[in-house]
């Protein structure tokens, strides 16, 4: 018999209380403020003479990267979940991703997926499994592009800003992924030793939260390892074209901005600036994620520049992203309430 939290995830969307608002509200300001900070009072003059044509390119990429997404979500489902086509894979999309960026941690995206597939027939446990599918696929992507940029860093005649630092943080985050692959790898002897009596130094719930990381990282890889070669090759596919548009719309504020910078130094800064942002309560890792990228393009451009070029990529990666998702997301929520109403009458 399910449980009372998994019959609830069926039946409706993530439940929004006043601090969730209040959250998005200090989200959507924050851009504001710390860029207002960062370039003072230049920064709005320079957003206004930023070129539409470079703006309208960036929108053009953002409404691509949520296509691509929804086609590799119909690839994952091949047909499980009903007949989707691309417009109905974009409304649960752009939904999902609303509550993930309204949601600190993104902890409503996931849930929100689930609902949504739960209401086209798909249950819970296969859902979940999409979701580790796509999950698993990103993590795939991003392990090859930090290794390439370790070895180039490190190998060829980079001139970065900060390189000693840089090198430094990329190393860090290198010797982390092979940690969470060996603990992968060594998983049940790694839970038997969180689970001893000696393991003192981790308290219960951090011993935990650390085997749900582990476990759900180790089962996202084992599910997409899993898929036919074919399928596979097209999914990652699609998830390297996301999100090498979706890193491109940083390089294109810049030169929108009037600045200079090279697009693997702008991958780089948003790599490093989102993975920074995972330590901020806001939603979307608001505030951690513009200190963090125009601090790193502080020593390339004018003050007013990097506020400018980091004022309007979070506006297009991030704040476009709550503008398109909450029709869907309020369109999901009414037809689950009037569902759930009349099933009650």
């Amino acid at each position: 018999m399910p449980s009372t939290e998994t019959a609830d995830s069926r039946r409706s969307l993530p439940r929004w209380r006043p601090l969730h608002g209040l959250l998005i509200v200090l989200a959507l300001m924050a851009p504001l403020l710390v860029t207002s900070g960062l370039g003072g009072p230049g920064t709005l003059e320079a957003v206004e003479r930023f070129p539409l044509g470079v703006l309208a390119l960036m929108l053009l990429m953002a409404f691509a990267c949520w296509n691509l997404n929804a086609a590799r979500l119909r690839l994952m489902l091949a047909g499980r979940a009903g007949r989707l086509g691309q417009r109905g894979a974009l409304g649960i999309e752009l939904a999902s991703k609303f509550a993930l960026c309204a949601t600190p941690g993104g902890s409503g995206g996931p849930a929100t997926l689930l609902v949504l597939l739960a209401q086209r027939g798909l249950p819970a446990s296969k859902g979940a499994a999409v979701f580790l599918l796509d999950q698993g696929c990103d993590l795939l992507f991003f392990l090859g592009m930090l290794s390439g940029l370790v070895a180039y860093s490190l190998l060829g005649d980079t001139q970065w800003p900060h390189q000693t630092l840089i090198q430094i943080a990329l190393a860090a985050l290198a010797l982390v992924a092979v940690g969470v692959a060996l603990a992968m790898g060594y998983l049940p002897g790694l839970l038997r030793y969180t689970a001893a009596p000696g393991a003192r130094w981790l308290s219960s719930s951090r011993r935990r939260w650390l085997v749900r990381r582990l476990l759900t990282c180790r089962q996202a890889l084992r599910a997409t390892l899993r898929l036919p070669v074919t399928t596979l090759l097209a999914i990652l596919v699609l998830t390297t074209a996301h999100w090498l548009l979706r890193y491109s719309l940083l390089y294109l504020a810049v030169l929108g901005a009037g600045g200079h910078a090279d697009w693997l130094w702008t991958f780089l800064t948003q790599m490093l600036a989102m993975a920074a942002s995972q330590f901020s309560f806001l939603p979307g890792g608001a505030g951690a994620a513009e200190l963090g990228v125009g601090g790193l393009l502080l020593p390339l451009m004018a003050r007013e520049q990097a506020a400018a070029a980091v004022l309007v990529w979070r506006l297009v990666s991030y704040h476009l992203y709550l503008a398109a998702g909450a029709p869907a997301f309020l369109f999901w929520a009414y037809r689950l309430t009037r569902r759930t109403s009349s099933g009650r009458a």
